[in-house]
Parts: C-alpha cells; structure tokens; sequence
C-alpha cells in the first residue's frame, strides 16, 4: 500500500467470540459495543495497523452478482449507517461461524471496526475493519511484593502479531470495494477459509497486478514454453531473464509492443511469445494489460524469482548477472561438459 496510506479515527468497534463449526465450539455474542480508553485505543491502532503495509490490493466479488456477496451486504450497510455497525458485526460474526468448518481453523476473537477518514493514495476515505486473532502468546507480569518481586504468567494476544485482518475502504463500491488484506496463515489449505469463504476476494487489477502477473508471464515463458519450441541454452535464457527484470526496473511505463522489440527481439520469438500470452490468459481466466504504469513495490517483489541460476549438477550454481557472451559451453575430448567463465576482476 501506499506510504500516503493510514488508520483513520476508531469511531465503533465491536468484538465477538467465534469457535469453530466443524468442532462444535459456538459462538459468543456480544450484546454491546466495545467501549475504549485512549489507551486501549491506541493499543489497537498499532494492531489493525498490519493490512496497510502491503501493496497488493483486492475487491469483494461473487461470480453470480456482487450483491450476493455476505461481507459486501453487511459492510456497506456499515457505510451507510455507522450507527449500525454492531448490529452488522453480528451478522458477520455469524457468516464467520458458517465458514469455519475444518477441523484445523483455530477459534478467536472477531473484530468489526469503522474508521474515520482513513488516508488511502492521499484521499480522505472511512473504511470497516474485520480482524480476527487466533494464536496467544504466554506474557510474563513481574510486581513487587514486599523486598522482591512476584512473576506470573498470562495469556494474551500481542499487537504486533495480528493473524487475519482486512481493511475495507469506502471506494469503488460499484468494483467490489478497495481491500487490504493480511492472513499471516494463509499456507495451509484451511486458512484459505478467511480470504476465499469469508470474504471473497480477487486481486484488484491495477497497476500493481498488471506489472506482477505479466513478469511471472514472462517468466514461465522464457524458463517453461521457450525451450519446447526453440534452441536455447541456459545462459540465453538468464539473458532473456536479466534483460526482462531490467526493463521494468528501468522504465515508468510498460507497452508491450516496446518490450518485445526490446527485449524478445526475433519476430518468430515475438510471434510464439504473442500466442502464449493468449493461451496464458485463457487458462487462468485473467487479462494482461498491453500497457500500464509500472509499479516499483511489485518490480522488487518479483525481482527474487527472476534470479539466474545455473546449476550444475550437484557441484555448482552459477549466477548470471550480464553479458551472456562472457559464458562460454563445451565438451572436452572425454565427452565431460564443461563452461568457460571470462572476467576482469575477482571480488
């Protein structure tokens, strides 16, 4: 997210006990709002803080009308009547509930929260948070008593670690809303119950989207689809990586068209690569921009993958960074394989 992004004011807040179906733990209501001192308050800004420190954003969907999506009925409810809000966190507390089948969902506390005047992009926007909490930590609590001290030991949840949390901004409500997420376990296939079941998402396709999802494109073309139909060696595919991160990481603005004449080069290359983009997009369901401003955050996130590595055997990996002209592959007369490596300095 944005560095002009931040928490608005906390101005409801609501918070429920919700167990796991499947285990047949139930629910725990709450017939009030919560009350907060300023110090409380403060404790739970840090806390709700997590979904703000991504740049990937989602949107509420349903694939047969958005209106049909639970958590988009209930928190534009909230939009439109904060007043409502503890009513609302009640519904959501129980779709929640409805969601939390597989055995291995941990129970937690529910939060539903309504800021005021968020910060999103340098725009005033309210938002509702949903945050759920799952894991406790043991806490230490030291007193004096008498000429020592008394240690004893509590269970609590820390703020630096929320588990689940989404931050729904009041934006593009026609779109599904502007969602900020964090699910810090989301690994394993029962976690998916927060982002799929509960809230629905699918990643919002901006900027940042457009700029990941055509290098991981490229990617699998140049390391999966490329050697299936042309005569490429490993260092020219490093080269096709290492030229590929290096035109996102230099230029504002991608246009397709630049980039394979950049990049690709070779029209049958540019022609087979045209064709798996089609079928790339077919298959996941999903559409790849040819132009679009290039987002730095989603540039360095991916920049790890485009690492080129050559591995040989198990004896050596080699790591290409440059000219592909410096590498050169052979066989000597005992038919070992071999590669010859120039340079100018030893570091």
């Amino acid at each position: 997210m944005s560095e002009e992004s931040a928490l608005g004011s906390i101005d409801h807040i609501s918070v429920h006990r919700v167990g796991n179906k499947g285990n047949e733990e139930g629910m725990v209501l709450s017939g009030i709002p919560l009350v907060l001192d300023w110090e409380l308050t403060e404790a739970l800004q840090e806390y709700f803080r997590a979904p703000l420190k991504t740049n990937e954003y989602y949107k509420l969907y349903h694939d047969s009308g958005l209106e049909l999506n639970e958590a988009f009925a209930f928190v534009s409810s909230i939009f439109e009547d904060p007043e409502n809000l503890h009513e609302q966190s009640i519904k959501l507390a129980k779709h929640l509930f409805e969601c939390s089948t597989h055995p291995n969902i941990k129970g937690g506390e529910f939060y539903t929260v309504f800021f005021h005047h968020c910060l999103l992009d340098g725009k005033l926007v309210d938002a509702v948070g949903l945050f759920k909490s799952e894991n406790k930590d043991t806490f230490l609590k030291v007193n004096p008593a008498g000429d020592g001290f008394v240690v004893k030991t509590d269970q609590g949840v820390s703020i630096n670690k929320l588990d689940k949390g989404a931050i729904i901004f009041n934006a593009e409500k026609d779109k599904g809303y502007i969602v900020a997420i964090v699910d810090k376990t989301n690994k394993a296939t029962e976690a998916q119950y927060w982002v799929d079941d509960f809230l629905h998402v699918k990643p919002r396709e901006d900027d940042f989207y457009q700029t990941r999802e055509t290098l991981t494109m490229t990617k699998n073309f140049i390391t999966k689809e490329l050697p299936q139909h042309f005569d490429v060696s490993k260092p020219d595919q490093a080269d096709f990586l290492n030229r590929s991160i290096a035109f996102f990481k230099e230029q504002d603005t991608f246009d397709m068209s630049e980039f394979e004449a950049e990049v690709i080069i070779q029209p049958d290359v540019i022609n087979h690569f045209k064709q798996f983009k089609q079928e790339y997009q077919q298959e996941r369901e999903m559409y790849i921009a040819d132009a679009f401003d290039i987002s730095s955050p989603a540039v360095k996130k991916q920049q790890g993958v485009f690492k080129s590595i050559l591995k040989l055997d198990k004896n050596f990996s080699v790591y290409i960074h440059g000219d592909k002209t410096l590498i050169q592959k052979g066989k000597d007369d005992d038919g070992r394989k071999y590669y010859k490596l120039y340079y100018q300095e030893e570091h």
